[in-house]
């Protein structure tokens, strides 16, 4: 006698109500992963990480370093964006200057001002007469203050200053747009016995008079020469605002006052007693001289206290000159000549 097949309608049941939740699962799967593509929010793989290490807002992979970010968001010339005490905000928008696609042939941008700023306009030099064929960038420096006259007078376009624009100078038309962050390092030379840290304060009394031995700050027993930069120079200016707080410097017999800003001949008069300060760009490969610490902190370091802006500045309505040389500085392309990339 055959036995006949049959099957449990139970278990039939539970295999279609299966079949049905696999199928709407599949189906909420596939509207969802559309739904994503189409939401302008997909899942971010490359984007740029916050410090906490999480993914930045906004980010899509990639840096900004173009004229909508800060020029502090490149890291520019490898140094901290820490804020600068005294530093006036810039006069102008630098997302006013864009790159410009292309720059008639046969013009002459002519650059000049802060001796601090030599480095950066001959990468931007380089940059614009490499991108932009027979475009000819004439660069000179003879100081921040020399720059802002000759933007007055119409014999330069844009002018490097490593200070802020006096409100006079404002008045008078001009204006600046900031393209990096620098310190101002304390140098002494190499057969300089002191090898220790000073602290902002004690900076300030050496270029006041107010300590004129080595033996106040941990040296040996002998005179101090503070080798200072005339009052012309950016940096001098720089240096006021920032160590000095604004007062003047000291007038005693050991502190000696150069004639014309420039940094070889001020490393020169060193020796073994001196000491002097620059832009750290000028001095940091230098082998004749030791970057003295502040604080314990050297330039580089992220909260290194002696820093300040270094700004284009530019006679208004900026002449096509202008808004060549700063589109470019100010773009990305701009940022990486600067950084030697």
């Amino acid at each position: 006698m055959s036995k006949k097949n049959s099957s449990n309608p139970l278990s039939t049941l539970a295999f279609l109500i299966s079949l049905g939740l696999l199928g709407m699962g599949m189906w909420w799967l596939v509207n969802r992963l559309e739904l994503l593509g189409n939401s302008g929010d997909p899942i971010v793989t490359n984007a740029p990480l916050n410090n906490s290490g999480a993914v930045a807002p906004g980010g899509n992979g990639g840096s900004n370093l173009g004229i909508n970010s800060t020029p502090d968001s490149a890291g520019l010339g490898s140094l901290p964006a820490a804020p600068v005490p005294n530093a006036s905000p810039p006069a102008s928008d630098p997302a006013s200057f864009t790159l410009p696609q292309s720059i008639p042939a046969g013009i002459t941008i002519r650059v000049g001002g802060s001796t601090s700023m030599v480095q950066i306009s001959q990468a931007f030099k380089r940059g614009i007469e490499t991108r932009y064929s027979g475009v000819a960038v004439v660069a000179d420096a003879k100081g921040t203050g020399a720059g802002i006259a000759a933007i007055a007078q119409g014999s330069l376009d844009v002018a490097g200053i490593s200070r802020p624009l006096t409100p006079q100078e404002s008045q008078q038309g001009l204006a600046a747009v900031p393209v990096a962050r620098d310190a101002i390092a304390l140098v002494v030379g190499r057969e300089n016995p002191f090898s220790g840290s000073l602290s902002p304060e004690q900076v300030a009394a050496i270029f006041q008079g107010r300590l004129t031995n080595w033996a106040e700050v941990g040296g040996p027993n002998q005179p101090i020469r503070a080798i200072n930069r005339p009052p012309i120079s950016g940096t001098h200016q720089a240096f006021k605002s920032v160590v000095l707080n604004g007062q003047p410097f000291g007038t005693t017999g050991n502190i000696i006052t150069l004639d014309r800003d420039a940094t070889t001949p001020l490393l020169r008069a060193l020796g073994g007693d001196g000491i002097g300060y620059a832009t750290s760009s000028q001095v940091i490969t230098q082998q004749t001289v030791r970057i003295v610490p502040i604080n314990g902190k050297g330039v580089n370091d992220q909260d290194y206290p002696l820093q300040r802006v270094l700004s284009y500045a530019y006679r208004q309505p900026p002449n096509l000159q202008v808004q060549a040389f700063l589109g470019f500085a100010l773009s990305q392309e701009g940022q990486r000549a600067m950084q030697g990339q």
